[in-house]
């Protein structure tokens, strides 16, 4: 039987620190929602490292429409 999943790996943390004791696994996820009102899928890479976001174009171009066109150096703050 074949299941949908969301799988990431982890190794040893690139600290320059001896790190003798960790082992290379992997998680191994079900299909998650991101909320009960997203439709969307979450992926291995939004559940193990950084999510991405979740706006439409037009509210992205709406949120641009909002930015002062004075750059914060000039605006004598």
């Amino acid at each position: 039987m074949l299941l949908p999943y969301s799988m990431g790996w982890h190794g040893a943390p690139f600290n320059g620190e001896e790190n003798g004791h960790w082992q290379l696994h992997a998680h191994f996820y079900p299909p998650l929602l991101r909320s009960a009102t997203v439709r969307k899928f979450m992926v291995g890479y939004e559940m193990l490292a950084e999510t991405q976001r979740d706006l439409t174009a037009e509210q992205a171009a709406e949120r641009l429409r909002a930015v002062s066109d004075i750059h914060f150096r000039e605006s004598g703050v």
